[in-house]
């Protein structure tokens, strides 16, 4: 079997590849013979920690640190440190599929595809979090907070300014997309006009007039089928409100606090 490599690089960037150097197809009993059966049961019966395979197969690469999938078992993966091979365990409501990570190589499980490989997502719950490890919405209106658990502690972020969260999707995103769930004028703290005057500045930007914020070079709102949003710039330009365009800072001397 092809496993994923996910190699945890200097500069804090995230390769995947595909190998063949390590072909897990036929060594499931072998490893088992080292660490008992590795295939998933209960987490409540399993102590969530590495186990070193002592007289495993060398690791692909004796140097870094590589995590790979584990061919049957979803809730585990082998992971290679400068040459020593472990197998590991992703905490409850991770799984592991060597696409992104949240947490000791692990990704929420509603992010994995786990594919033919068993997964088990019996929770282990605590006040404020269904799984040890998870996101959730923190009312039953919209918000632009939500709850992150992270070893059983519900922590409470904040969406972006402008932004809403999304229960389905477990992301923040425009609150004109959760209609009629949210509204957008009230988060964003403006309601856009039906019509502006055919010749000013936010005319030259219909059918998304722009706005700019009052008091603030960094931020400008436009309207997208009558609904606010609220943008940045980006790369490190500002918003002048008389052109209603983003400028580079030099340009605008009078938003020089706002860098």
């Amino acid at each position: 079997m092809q496993g994923y490599i996910e190699d945890i690089c200097k500069n804090n960037t995230i390769k995947d590849e595909r190998i063949n150097r390590f072909e897990m197809t036929g060594r499931v009993n072998w490893f088992k013979h080292f660490q008992g059966d590795t295939t998933s049961t209960s987490l409540k019966k399993r102590a969530v920690k590495a186990t070193t395979l002592f007289g495993a197969p060398p690791c692909p690469d004796p140097y870094g640190v590589h995590a790979y999938a584990h061919p049957e078992d979803c809730n585990s993966f082998f992971l290679c440190t400068n040459g020593t091979l472990t197998l590991e365990h992703c905490e409850n409501g991770l799984l592991f599929d060597g696409h992104g990570a949240v947490h000791n190589h692990c990704n929420y499980y509603w992010a994995v595809n786990c594919g033919h490989r068993k997964h088990d997502l019996t929770p282990l719950s605590s006040p404020g979090c269904e799984f040890q490890f998870g996101l959730y919405p923190d009312s039953d209106t919209c918000s632009t907070t939500y709850i992150k658990c992270v070893h059983g502690q519900p922590l409470q972020e904040h969406c972006d300014a402008g932004l809403a969260y999304d229960p389905k999707t477990h992301t923040c995103v425009w609150p004109d997309q959760l209609l009629p769930y949210c509204n957008p004028e009230a988060i964003v703290g403006f309601k856009c006009p039906h019509k502006v005057p055919a010749r000013s500045a936010a005319a030259k930007f219909w059918p998304f007039p722009r706005f700019p914020v009052p008091g603030d070079c960094g931020r400008l709102i436009t309207c997208v089928e009558g609904h606010p949003r609220l943008l940045t710039c980006g790369d490190g330009k500002l918003f002048d409100s008389v052109s209603l365009s983003c400028l580079e800072p030099e340009e605008l001397p009078h938003c020089a606090n706002s860098l």
